[in-house]
Protein backbone atom coordinates (compact mmCIF):
# COMPACT_ATOMS: atom_id res chain seq x y z
CA UNK A 1 0.00 0.00 0.00
CA UNK A 2 1.35 3.67 -1.00
CA UNK A 3 2.06 6.18 1.13
CA UNK A 4 -1.21 8.19 -0.35
CA UNK A 5 -3.19 5.50 0.26
CA UNK A 6 -2.16 5.01 3.74
CA UNK A 7 -3.19 8.75 3.86
CA UNK A 8 -6.82 8.59 2.14
CA UNK A 9 -7.72 5.77 4.67
CA UNK A 10 -6.14 7.74 7.88
CA UNK A 11 -8.07 10.74 6.84
CA UNK A 12 -11.41 9.20 6.35
CA UNK A 13 -11.11 6.65 8.89
CA UNK A 14 -11.22 9.90 11.22
CA UNK A 15 -13.88 11.23 10.25
CA UNK A 16 -15.50 7.90 11.70
CA UNK A 17 -14.39 7.86 15.04
CA UNK A 18 -15.67 4.32 16.95
CA UNK A 19 -18.01 4.88 20.17
CA UNK A 20 -15.94 4.31 23.54
CA UNK A 21 -17.25 0.91 25.22
CA UNK A 22 -19.22 -0.57 22.01
CA UNK A 23 -17.51 -3.87 20.97
CA UNK A 24 -19.24 -5.45 18.02
CA UNK A 25 -18.93 -9.63 16.18
CA UNK A 26 -19.75 -10.16 12.85
CA UNK A 27 -22.39 -13.12 13.18
CA UNK A 28 -24.45 -14.46 10.72
CA UNK A 29 -26.66 -11.17 10.31
CA UNK A 30 -23.25 -9.05 10.29
CA UNK A 31 -22.70 -6.46 12.52
CA UNK A 32 -25.94 -5.50 14.62
CA UNK A 33 -26.82 -2.66 17.09
CA UNK A 34 -28.46 0.44 17.91
CA UNK A 35 -28.41 2.48 15.01
CA UNK A 36 -26.67 6.09 16.64
CA UNK A 37 -24.11 3.61 17.39
CA UNK A 38 -22.96 2.20 13.82
CA UNK A 39 -21.99 5.04 11.78
CA UNK A 40 -18.07 4.01 12.28
CA UNK A 41 -19.34 0.27 12.21
CA UNK A 42 -20.87 0.47 9.04
CA UNK A 43 -17.58 2.69 7.18
CA UNK A 44 -15.22 0.40 8.26
CA UNK A 45 -17.44 -2.16 6.60
CA UNK A 46 -17.17 -0.21 3.47
CA UNK A 47 -14.09 -0.92 3.37
CA UNK A 48 -14.15 -4.61 3.61
CA UNK A 49 -15.84 -5.24 1.06
CA UNK A 50 -13.67 -3.21 -1.12
CA UNK A 51 -11.01 -5.04 -0.32
CA UNK A 52 -12.86 -8.47 -0.42
CA UNK A 53 -13.89 -7.20 -4.26
CA UNK A 54 -10.11 -6.35 -4.94
CA UNK A 55 -9.37 -9.84 -3.46
CA UNK A 56 -11.66 -11.61 -5.51
CA UNK A 57 -11.63 -9.59 -8.65
CA UNK A 58 -15.54 -9.62 -8.02
CA UNK A 59 -18.67 -7.43 -7.19
CA UNK A 60 -19.23 -7.57 -3.74
CA UNK A 61 -22.44 -6.26 -2.02
CA UNK A 62 -23.34 -4.22 1.40
CA UNK A 63 -26.78 -4.41 2.72
CA UNK A 64 -27.67 -1.90 5.65
CA UNK A 65 -30.54 -4.14 7.51
CA UNK A 66 -31.41 -5.21 10.56
CA UNK A 67 -33.94 -8.09 9.01
CA UNK A 68 -36.39 -8.82 12.27
CA UNK A 69 -34.90 -6.26 15.10
CA UNK A 70 -37.14 -3.07 16.43
CA UNK A 71 -37.21 -0.06 14.37
CA UNK A 72 -33.94 2.04 16.58
CA UNK A 73 -31.69 -0.82 15.33
CA UNK A 74 -29.49 -1.48 12.73
CA UNK A 75 -26.88 -3.78 10.99
CA UNK A 76 -24.60 -4.37 8.11
CA UNK A 77 -23.27 -7.24 6.51
CA UNK A 78 -21.29 -7.98 3.50
CA UNK A 79 -22.23 -10.08 0.76
CA UNK A 80 -19.24 -12.11 -1.01
CA UNK A 81 -19.05 -12.54 -4.57
CA UNK A 82 -21.10 -16.10 -5.01
CA UNK A 83 -24.18 -14.25 -3.01
CA UNK A 84 -23.68 -16.27 -0.25
CA UNK A 85 -22.52 -14.66 3.44
CA UNK A 86 -18.75 -13.85 3.97
CA UNK A 87 -16.43 -15.99 3.93
CA UNK A 88 -16.00 -17.45 7.48
CA UNK A 89 -12.15 -16.83 6.86
CA UNK A 90 -12.56 -13.30 6.85
CA UNK A 91 -14.88 -13.22 9.92
CA UNK A 92 -11.51 -12.55 11.88
CA UNK A 93 -10.61 -9.38 10.47
CA UNK A 94 -14.22 -8.21 10.20
CA UNK A 95 -14.39 -8.20 13.59
CA UNK A 96 -10.49 -6.54 13.64
CA UNK A 97 -11.10 -3.71 11.98
CA UNK A 98 -14.50 -2.90 13.39
CA UNK A 99 -13.75 -3.01 17.02
CA UNK A 100 -9.61 -1.15 16.03
CA UNK A 101 -9.36 1.81 18.45
CA UNK A 102 -8.64 4.58 16.29
CA UNK A 103 -7.57 5.49 12.53
CA UNK A 104 -3.79 4.73 13.20
CA UNK A 105 -4.56 1.06 14.20
CA UNK A 106 -7.09 0.91 11.60
CA UNK A 107 -4.77 1.86 8.99
CA UNK A 108 -1.82 -0.86 10.70
CA UNK A 109 -4.65 -3.89 10.19
CA UNK A 110 -5.51 -3.38 6.42
CA UNK A 111 -1.92 -3.19 5.77
CA UNK A 112 -1.07 -6.20 7.64
CA UNK A 113 -4.14 -7.94 5.86
CA UNK A 114 -3.37 -6.75 2.64
CA UNK A 115 0.06 -7.83 2.62
CA UNK A 116 -1.41 -11.44 4.20
CA UNK A 117 -3.70 -11.48 1.73
CA UNK A 118 -2.06 -10.44 -1.47
CA UNK A 119 -4.34 -7.91 -1.99
CA UNK A 120 -2.90 -5.75 -5.00
CA UNK A 121 -4.23 -2.29 -5.35
CA UNK A 122 -5.17 0.14 -8.32
CA UNK A 123 -5.43 3.55 -9.90
CA UNK A 124 -8.17 2.36 -12.06
CA UNK A 125 -11.17 0.98 -11.38
CA UNK A 126 -10.58 -2.44 -10.39
CA UNK A 127 -13.42 -2.98 -7.56
CA UNK A 128 -17.09 -2.75 -7.16
CA UNK A 129 -19.52 -2.75 -4.30
CA UNK A 130 -23.53 -2.54 -5.11
CA UNK A 131 -25.09 -1.40 -1.93
CA UNK A 132 -28.78 -1.71 -0.74
CA UNK A 133 -30.43 -0.84 2.29
CA UNK A 134 -34.06 -1.43 3.84
CA UNK A 135 -36.54 1.01 4.76
CA UNK A 136 -35.87 1.89 8.15
CA UNK A 137 -34.94 5.86 8.66
CA UNK A 138 -31.17 5.56 9.92
CA UNK A 139 -30.75 3.83 6.30
CA UNK A 140 -29.62 6.92 5.16
CA UNK A 141 -26.86 7.99 6.88
CA UNK A 142 -25.70 4.89 7.48
CA UNK A 143 -25.58 4.32 3.39
CA UNK A 144 -23.48 7.29 3.08
CA UNK A 145 -20.98 6.12 5.96
CA UNK A 146 -20.60 2.69 3.42
CA UNK A 147 -19.55 4.85 0.93
CA UNK A 148 -17.07 6.65 2.57
CA UNK A 149 -15.34 3.23 3.31
CA UNK A 150 -15.54 2.43 0.12
CA UNK A 151 -14.27 5.27 -1.65
CA UNK A 152 -11.56 5.49 1.00
CA UNK A 153 -9.98 2.48 -1.28
CA UNK A 154 -8.32 3.81 -4.62
CA UNK A 155 -9.88 2.33 -7.36
CA UNK A 156 -13.23 0.94 -5.27
CA UNK A 157 -16.38 2.02 -6.84
CA UNK A 158 -20.11 2.14 -4.92
CA UNK A 159 -23.06 1.21 -6.80
CA UNK A 160 -26.26 2.93 -4.83
CA UNK A 161 -29.15 0.32 -5.65
CA UNK A 162 -31.61 1.80 -3.59
CA UNK A 163 -34.35 0.69 -0.78
CA UNK A 164 -34.53 -3.60 -1.62
CA UNK A 165 -35.07 -6.37 0.41
CA UNK A 166 -32.11 -8.34 1.72
CA UNK A 167 -32.04 -11.61 -0.75
CA UNK A 168 -32.65 -9.05 -3.91
CA UNK A 169 -28.62 -7.81 -3.19
CA UNK A 170 -27.89 -10.85 -2.47
CA UNK A 171 -29.49 -11.80 -6.07
CA UNK A 172 -27.91 -8.94 -7.68
CA UNK A 173 -24.34 -9.84 -6.45
CA UNK A 174 -24.67 -13.53 -7.65
CA UNK A 175 -26.01 -12.54 -10.85
CA UNK A 176 -23.46 -9.95 -11.91
CA UNK A 177 -21.07 -11.95 -11.30
CA UNK A 178 -22.65 -14.66 -13.50
CA UNK A 179 -22.74 -11.97 -16.59
CA UNK A 180 -26.07 -11.47 -16.19
CA UNK A 181 -28.38 -9.05 -16.33
CA UNK A 182 -29.25 -7.83 -12.45
CA UNK A 183 -31.39 -5.12 -11.95
CA UNK A 184 -34.56 -4.48 -9.87
CA UNK A 185 -36.84 -5.41 -12.80
CA UNK A 186 -34.91 -8.26 -14.22
CA UNK A 187 -35.56 -9.95 -10.61
CA UNK A 188 -39.38 -9.34 -10.50
CA UNK A 189 -39.40 -10.46 -14.54
CA UNK A 190 -37.24 -13.70 -13.38
CA UNK A 191 -39.91 -14.40 -10.94
CA UNK A 192 -43.13 -13.57 -12.16
CA UNK A 193 -41.73 -15.64 -15.75
CA UNK A 194 -40.88 -18.45 -13.67
CA UNK A 195 -44.02 -18.65 -11.35
CA UNK A 196 -46.09 -18.32 -14.87
CA UNK A 197 -44.59 -21.49 -16.37
CA UNK A 198 -44.81 -23.56 -13.61
CA UNK A 199 -48.26 -22.55 -13.38
CA UNK A 200 -48.69 -23.31 -17.15
CA UNK A 201 -47.05 -26.25 -16.58
CA UNK A 202 -50.46 -27.74 -13.62
CA UNK A 203 -51.36 -31.13 -14.44
CA UNK A 204 -55.10 -31.37 -16.03
CA UNK A 205 -56.15 -32.75 -13.23
CA UNK A 206 -55.32 -30.51 -10.93
CA UNK A 207 -57.47 -27.88 -12.57
CA UNK A 208 -60.70 -29.46 -11.69
CA UNK A 209 -60.01 -28.89 -7.90
CA UNK A 210 -61.22 -25.48 -6.83
CA UNK A 211 -58.24 -23.83 -5.21
CA UNK A 212 -58.18 -20.41 -3.08
CA UNK A 213 -56.26 -18.25 -5.17
CA UNK A 214 -56.40 -15.61 -2.35
CA UNK A 215 -53.94 -14.80 0.00
CA UNK A 216 -53.15 -12.05 2.54
CA UNK A 217 -49.57 -11.39 3.32
CA UNK A 218 -48.28 -9.64 6.81
CA UNK A 219 -45.60 -7.57 5.34
CA UNK A 220 -44.23 -6.63 8.97
CA UNK A 221 -43.93 -2.90 8.04
CA UNK A 222 -41.19 -3.13 6.06
CA UNK A 223 -39.73 -3.46 2.53
CA UNK A 224 -40.99 -6.33 1.53
CA UNK A 225 -44.69 -5.58 1.74
CA UNK A 226 -43.37 -2.43 -0.06
CA UNK A 227 -41.38 -4.93 -2.85
CA UNK A 228 -44.51 -7.11 -2.83
CA UNK A 229 -46.85 -4.25 -3.70
CA UNK A 230 -44.81 -4.12 -6.92
CA UNK A 231 -44.66 -7.54 -8.07
CA UNK A 232 -48.00 -8.56 -7.35
CA UNK A 233 -49.23 -6.84 -10.43
CA UNK A 234 -47.65 -9.48 -12.53
CA UNK A 235 -48.93 -12.16 -11.01
CA UNK A 236 -52.68 -12.44 -12.92
CA UNK A 237 -53.24 -15.69 -11.44
CA UNK A 238 -53.14 -15.24 -7.57
CA UNK A 239 -54.71 -12.50 -5.86
CA UNK A 240 -52.32 -11.35 -2.98
CA UNK A 241 -53.81 -8.52 -0.25
CA UNK A 242 -50.50 -7.00 1.20
CA UNK A 243 -51.30 -5.81 5.12
CA UNK A 244 -48.95 -4.18 7.27
CA UNK A 245 -47.04 -2.87 3.69
CA UNK A 246 -45.37 -0.27 5.53
CA UNK A 247 -47.02 3.09 4.57
CA UNK A 248 -46.99 5.63 7.49
CA UNK A 249 -50.64 4.69 8.96
CA UNK A 250 -50.05 0.96 9.40
CA UNK A 251 -47.76 0.54 11.86
CA UNK A 252 -43.42 0.51 12.96
CA UNK A 253 -41.50 -1.78 11.71
CA UNK A 254 -41.49 -5.44 13.43
CA UNK A 255 -43.98 -3.93 16.12
CA UNK A 256 -45.93 -7.01 16.78
CA UNK A 257 -46.01 -7.64 13.13
CA UNK A 258 -43.35 -10.18 10.59
CA UNK A 259 -42.93 -13.65 10.10
CA UNK A 260 -40.30 -13.38 13.05
CA UNK A 261 -43.16 -12.24 15.87
CA UNK A 262 -45.70 -14.52 14.34
CA UNK A 263 -43.34 -17.84 14.69
CA UNK A 264 -42.10 -16.91 17.94
CA UNK A 265 -45.44 -16.00 19.61
CA UNK A 266 -47.67 -18.22 17.59
CA UNK A 267 -50.43 -15.37 17.25
CA UNK A 268 -51.93 -13.58 14.36
CA UNK A 269 -49.93 -9.96 13.92
CA UNK A 270 -51.74 -6.98 13.65
CA UNK A 271 -54.18 -6.32 11.15
CA UNK A 272 -55.67 -9.86 11.25
CA UNK A 273 -58.67 -10.76 12.91
CA UNK A 274 -62.55 -13.15 12.84
CA UNK A 275 -62.77 -12.26 8.74
CA UNK A 276 -59.73 -13.72 7.68
CA UNK A 277 -61.20 -17.30 9.38
CA UNK A 278 -60.42 -19.98 6.14
CA UNK A 279 -58.03 -17.68 4.52
CA UNK A 280 -54.43 -18.63 3.38
CA UNK A 281 -52.56 -16.02 5.21
CA UNK A 282 -48.39 -15.78 5.10
CA UNK A 283 -45.60 -13.51 6.88
CA UNK A 284 -42.43 -11.91 5.64
CA UNK A 285 -39.92 -10.99 8.02
CA UNK A 286 -38.56 -7.22 8.36
CA UNK A 287 -36.01 -7.66 5.40
CA UNK A 288 -38.15 -9.91 3.31
CA UNK A 289 -35.39 -13.11 4.08
CA UNK A 290 -37.97 -15.22 6.33
CA UNK A 291 -41.09 -16.68 5.05
CA UNK A 292 -44.33 -18.25 7.34
CA UNK A 293 -47.79 -19.20 6.38
CA UNK A 294 -50.64 -19.22 9.15
CA UNK A 295 -54.39 -19.78 9.79
CA UNK A 296 -56.48 -18.40 12.04
CA UNK A 297 -58.48 -20.84 14.35
CA UNK A 298 -60.95 -19.35 16.36
CA UNK A 299 -63.33 -16.00 16.25
CA UNK A 300 -62.31 -15.37 19.82
CA UNK A 301 -58.55 -14.05 19.75
CA UNK A 302 -55.71 -14.30 17.47
CA UNK A 303 -54.38 -17.85 18.09
CA UNK A 304 -53.30 -19.47 15.16
CA UNK A 305 -52.24 -23.06 13.12
CA UNK A 306 -48.89 -21.81 12.49
CA UNK A 307 -47.02 -23.08 9.12
CA UNK A 308 -43.29 -22.57 9.69
CA UNK A 309 -40.18 -23.42 7.60
CA UNK A 310 -40.07 -27.24 8.50
CA UNK A 311 -43.63 -27.06 6.85
CA UNK A 312 -42.37 -25.25 3.90
CA UNK A 313 -38.93 -27.79 3.39
CA UNK A 314 -41.52 -29.94 3.07
CA UNK A 315 -43.29 -29.15 0.92
CA UNK A 316 -40.62 -28.34 -1.56
CA UNK A 317 -38.96 -31.77 -1.16
CA UNK A 318 -42.36 -33.42 -1.85
CA UNK A 319 -42.59 -31.44 -5.33
CA UNK A 320 -39.24 -32.14 -6.33
CA UNK A 321 -39.22 -36.04 -5.33
CA UNK A 322 -42.30 -35.86 -7.35
CA UNK A 323 -40.59 -34.50 -10.51
CA UNK A 324 -37.49 -36.46 -10.04
CA UNK A 325 -39.64 -39.77 -10.30
CA UNK A 326 -41.36 -38.75 -13.11
CA UNK A 327 -38.04 -37.71 -14.56
CA UNK A 328 -36.97 -41.36 -13.85
CA UNK A 329 -40.26 -43.13 -15.32
CA UNK A 330 -39.35 -46.00 -17.67
CA UNK A 331 -35.54 -45.33 -18.22
CA UNK A 332 -33.46 -48.02 -18.11
CA UNK A 333 -31.42 -47.88 -14.67
CA UNK A 334 -28.00 -48.81 -16.00
CA UNK A 335 -27.51 -46.45 -18.80
CA UNK A 336 -30.65 -43.09 -18.93
CA UNK A 337 -31.60 -43.17 -15.16
CA UNK A 338 -31.63 -39.96 -14.40
CA UNK A 339 -30.67 -40.31 -11.03
CA UNK A 340 -29.27 -37.52 -9.12
CA UNK A 341 -28.69 -36.61 -5.24
CA UNK A 342 -31.43 -34.85 -3.23
CA UNK A 343 -30.65 -34.27 0.27
CA UNK A 344 -32.53 -32.25 3.32
CA UNK A 345 -30.35 -30.51 5.72
CA UNK A 346 -31.98 -29.78 8.99
CA UNK A 347 -30.67 -28.26 12.76
CA UNK A 348 -31.24 -29.77 15.68
CA UNK A 349 -33.87 -27.60 16.43
CA UNK A 350 -36.12 -29.04 13.72
CA UNK A 351 -39.32 -30.42 15.28
CA UNK A 352 -39.02 -33.89 15.10
CA UNK A 353 -42.21 -35.01 13.60
CA UNK A 354 -40.95 -33.03 10.57
CA UNK A 355 -37.91 -35.11 10.10
CA UNK A 356 -39.97 -38.66 11.10
CA UNK A 357 -42.02 -37.31 8.35
CA UNK A 358 -39.39 -36.88 5.77
CA UNK A 359 -37.42 -39.81 6.31
CA UNK A 360 -40.90 -41.81 5.67
CA UNK A 361 -41.25 -40.19 2.27
CA UNK A 362 -37.28 -41.86 1.85
CA UNK A 363 -35.52 -38.43 1.67
CA UNK A 364 -32.14 -38.18 2.86
CA UNK A 365 -32.17 -36.27 6.10
CA UNK A 366 -28.29 -35.18 7.54
CA UNK A 367 -27.71 -32.14 9.87
CA UNK A 368 -25.71 -29.40 10.65
CA UNK A 369 -25.10 -27.18 13.67
CA UNK A 370 -27.36 -23.85 13.75
CA UNK A 371 -26.49 -21.27 11.24
CA UNK A 372 -27.19 -20.59 7.83
CA UNK A 373 -23.98 -20.65 6.50
CA UNK A 374 -23.70 -24.14 7.85
CA UNK A 375 -27.01 -25.13 6.04
CA UNK A 376 -26.28 -23.84 2.66
CA UNK A 377 -23.02 -24.93 2.82
CA UNK A 378 -24.03 -28.49 3.68
CA UNK A 379 -26.70 -28.29 1.05
CA UNK A 380 -24.20 -27.06 -1.48
CA UNK A 381 -23.03 -30.95 -1.55
CA UNK A 382 -26.12 -32.17 -3.19
CA UNK A 383 -27.39 -32.63 -6.89
CA UNK A 384 -30.59 -30.45 -5.16
CA UNK A 385 -30.13 -29.43 -1.58
CA UNK A 386 -33.37 -28.40 0.39
CA UNK A 387 -32.74 -25.86 3.66
CA UNK A 388 -34.89 -24.65 5.89
CA UNK A 389 -34.99 -23.35 9.35
CA UNK A 390 -38.44 -23.15 11.87
CA UNK A 391 -37.76 -19.85 11.75
CA UNK A 392 -38.64 -19.48 7.63
CA UNK A 393 -35.70 -19.23 6.25
CA UNK A 394 -34.07 -21.35 4.03
CA UNK A 395 -34.22 -22.12 0.07
CA UNK A 396 -33.13 -24.70 -2.50
CA UNK A 397 -29.52 -25.47 -4.17
CA UNK A 398 -29.40 -26.66 -7.42
CA UNK A 399 -25.57 -27.68 -8.53
CA UNK A 400 -25.03 -26.66 -12.04
CA UNK A 401 -23.91 -29.97 -13.23
CA UNK A 402 -27.46 -31.16 -12.72
CA UNK A 403 -28.77 -28.01 -13.81
CA UNK A 404 -26.84 -28.61 -17.14
CA UNK A 405 -28.06 -31.68 -17.58
CA UNK A 406 -31.50 -30.57 -17.46
CA UNK A 407 -31.10 -28.53 -20.08
CA UNK A 408 -29.72 -31.47 -22.34
CA UNK A 409 -32.61 -33.58 -20.64
CA UNK A 410 -34.84 -30.95 -21.88
CA UNK A 411 -33.73 -30.30 -24.25
CA UNK A 412 -34.06 -34.41 -25.81
CA UNK A 413 -37.57 -35.10 -24.69
CA UNK A 414 -38.45 -31.88 -26.44
CA UNK A 415 -37.66 -33.58 -29.79
CA UNK A 416 -38.69 -37.19 -29.01
CA UNK A 417 -41.48 -35.86 -26.56
CA UNK A 418 -42.62 -33.09 -26.90
CA UNK A 419 -45.40 -32.46 -24.14
CA UNK A 420 -45.13 -35.40 -22.17
CA UNK A 421 -45.04 -35.68 -18.60
CA UNK A 422 -41.19 -36.35 -18.60
CA UNK A 423 -40.91 -33.59 -20.63
CA UNK A 424 -43.50 -31.37 -18.18
CA UNK A 425 -41.06 -32.31 -15.02
CA UNK A 426 -38.21 -31.56 -16.87
CA UNK A 427 -39.67 -27.92 -17.41
CA UNK A 428 -41.11 -27.88 -13.78
CA UNK A 429 -37.39 -27.77 -11.97
CA UNK A 430 -36.07 -25.55 -14.73
CA UNK A 431 -38.82 -22.84 -13.63
CA UNK A 432 -38.31 -23.70 -10.32
CA UNK A 433 -34.53 -23.24 -10.47
CA UNK A 434 -35.06 -19.76 -11.87
CA UNK A 435 -37.91 -18.97 -9.34
CA UNK A 436 -36.07 -19.97 -6.13
CA UNK A 437 -33.25 -17.87 -5.05
CA UNK A 438 -30.42 -19.49 -4.81
CA UNK A 439 -27.98 -16.90 -3.36
CA UNK A 440 -30.32 -16.85 0.23
CA UNK A 441 -33.13 -17.29 1.78
CA UNK A 442 -35.78 -15.01 0.00
CA UNK A 443 -39.54 -14.57 1.11
CA UNK A 444 -40.78 -13.62 -1.95
CA UNK A 445 -39.88 -16.22 -4.08
CA UNK A 446 -40.25 -18.99 -1.48
CA UNK A 447 -44.05 -17.35 -1.28
CA UNK A 448 -44.41 -17.58 -4.93
CA UNK A 449 -43.07 -20.98 -5.16
CA UNK A 450 -45.63 -22.33 -2.08
CA UNK A 451 -48.83 -20.67 -4.06
CA UNK A 452 -47.61 -22.21 -7.41
CA UNK A 453 -47.09 -25.90 -5.92
CA UNK A 454 -50.53 -25.56 -3.88
CA UNK A 455 -51.92 -24.93 -7.34
CA UNK A 456 -50.25 -28.05 -8.81
CA UNK A 457 -50.86 -30.54 -5.96
CA UNK A 458 -54.59 -29.07 -5.94
CA UNK A 459 -53.99 -28.28 -1.80
CA UNK A 460 -55.90 -26.75 0.58
CA UNK A 461 -53.85 -24.90 3.43
CA UNK A 462 -55.30 -27.81 5.54
CA UNK A 463 -54.10 -30.92 3.81
CA UNK A 464 -50.59 -29.22 3.97
CA UNK A 465 -50.79 -28.35 8.10
CA UNK A 466 -52.20 -31.95 8.13
CA UNK A 467 -49.12 -33.17 6.50
CA UNK A 468 -47.67 -34.18 10.39
CA UNK A 469 -48.41 -32.83 13.34
CA UNK A 470 -45.73 -30.86 15.24
CA UNK A 471 -44.85 -32.40 18.95
CA UNK A 472 -44.78 -30.03 21.60
CA UNK A 473 -41.17 -28.45 22.49
CA UNK A 474 -40.23 -26.25 24.66
CA UNK A 475 -37.02 -24.03 24.84
CA UNK A 476 -35.40 -22.44 27.96
CA UNK A 477 -31.63 -20.81 29.11
CA UNK A 478 -29.27 -21.39 31.63
CA UNK A 479 -26.94 -18.63 33.03
CA UNK A 480 -23.35 -19.98 33.29
CA UNK A 481 -19.98 -18.97 34.47
CA UNK A 482 -18.47 -19.71 31.34
CA UNK A 483 -20.49 -20.78 27.61
CA UNK A 484 -16.65 -22.80 26.86
CA UNK A 485 -17.69 -25.06 29.20
CA UNK A 486 -20.22 -27.11 27.31
CA UNK A 487 -18.55 -28.67 23.92
CA UNK A 488 -20.82 -30.27 21.68
CA UNK A 489 -20.66 -32.96 18.22
CA UNK A 490 -22.21 -34.32 16.21
CA UNK A 491 -24.68 -30.96 14.30
CA UNK A 492 -25.26 -30.01 18.95
CA UNK A 493 -26.68 -32.96 19.49
CA UNK A 494 -24.17 -34.95 21.69
CA UNK A 495 -22.35 -33.01 24.45
CA UNK A 496 -18.95 -34.06 24.76
CA UNK A 497 -17.78 -31.36 27.40
CA UNK A 498 -18.19 -31.56 30.58
CA UNK A 499 -18.08 -35.63 31.00
CA UNK A 500 -21.32 -36.94 32.11
CA UNK A 501 -23.45 -34.42 31.27
CA UNK A 502 -25.01 -35.98 28.13
CA UNK A 503 -25.47 -39.45 30.12
CA UNK A 504 -27.62 -37.27 32.44
CA UNK A 505 -29.41 -35.82 29.58
CA UNK A 506 -30.56 -39.23 28.27
CA UNK A 507 -31.89 -40.37 31.40
CA UNK A 508 -34.16 -37.60 31.75
CA UNK A 509 -34.84 -38.01 28.42
CA UNK A 510 -35.84 -42.03 28.52
CA UNK A 511 -38.44 -40.41 31.19
CA UNK A 512 -40.72 -39.33 28.68
CA UNK A 513 -42.30 -40.86 25.82
CA UNK A 514 -40.95 -39.56 22.10
CA UNK A 515 -38.67 -37.34 24.26
CA UNK A 516 -35.96 -35.58 22.68
CA UNK A 517 -33.45 -33.10 24.28
CA UNK A 518 -29.92 -31.38 23.58
CA UNK A 519 -28.06 -28.38 24.54
CA UNK A 520 -26.07 -25.97 23.14
CA UNK A 521 -23.99 -22.85 24.16
CA UNK A 522 -25.04 -19.81 22.60
CA UNK A 523 -22.50 -18.24 20.25
CA UNK A 524 -22.74 -14.57 22.37
CA UNK A 525 -23.83 -14.58 25.72
CA UNK A 526 -22.75 -17.02 28.47
CA UNK A 527 -25.94 -19.22 28.63
CA UNK A 528 -26.51 -22.35 27.49
CA UNK A 529 -29.67 -23.14 25.07
CA UNK A 530 -31.60 -26.16 25.84
CA UNK A 531 -34.27 -27.90 23.72
CA UNK A 532 -36.72 -30.22 24.61
CA UNK A 533 -39.98 -32.00 22.83
CA UNK A 534 -42.41 -34.70 24.21
CA UNK A 535 -45.87 -35.84 23.23
CA UNK A 536 -47.31 -33.21 25.24
CA UNK A 537 -46.85 -29.49 26.13
CA UNK A 538 -46.65 -30.87 30.06
CA UNK A 539 -44.20 -33.57 29.17
CA UNK A 540 -42.12 -30.93 27.36
CA UNK A 541 -42.20 -28.79 29.67
CA UNK A 542 -41.31 -31.03 32.69
CA UNK A 543 -37.75 -32.45 30.47
CA UNK A 544 -36.97 -29.07 29.28
CA UNK A 545 -36.90 -27.76 32.97
CA UNK A 546 -35.01 -31.47 34.24
CA UNK A 547 -32.23 -30.95 31.96
CA UNK A 548 -31.56 -27.16 32.82
CA UNK A 549 -31.27 -28.27 35.94
CA UNK A 550 -28.51 -31.00 35.32
CA UNK A 551 -26.86 -28.20 32.96
CA UNK A 552 -26.82 -25.71 36.02
CA UNK A 553 -25.43 -28.82 38.49
CA UNK A 554 -22.62 -30.06 35.66
CA UNK A 555 -21.49 -26.14 34.76
CA UNK A 556 -21.45 -25.21 38.53
CA UNK A 557 -23.92 -22.33 37.10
Amino acid sequence: MDQEQQSILLESASRFPPQKGVKLSYGTAGFRADASVLSAAVFRVGILAALRSLKTQSVTGVMITASHNQVSDNGVKIVDPSGGMLTQEWEPFADALVNAVDAEELVRLVIAFQEKEKIAFARTQSAEILLGRDTRPSGDFLLEAAKQGINSIVGAVASDMGILTTPQLHWMVQMRNKGKMASESDYYEQLSSSFRCLLDLIPKEATTYKIEKNLVVDGANGVGGEKLEFLKKSLNDLVIEVRNSGKKDEGILNDGVGADFVQKEKVAPRGFGPDDIGTRCASLDGDADRLVYFCLKSKNGNEIDLIDGDKILSLFALFIKEQLSILNKEENEEKNGYHVTLGVVQTAYANGASTDYLKKQGLEVVFTPTGVKYLHEKASHYDIGIYFEANGHGTILLSESFTNLLEVKNNELASIAKGSEQHRAALRLLALSKLINQAVGDALSGLLLVEAIFQHMGWSIQVWMDLYHDLPSKQLKVKVADRKSIVTANAETVVIRPSGLQEAINSETAKFPHGRAFVRPSGTEDVVRVYAEATTQEAADSLANSVAQRVAHFCNA
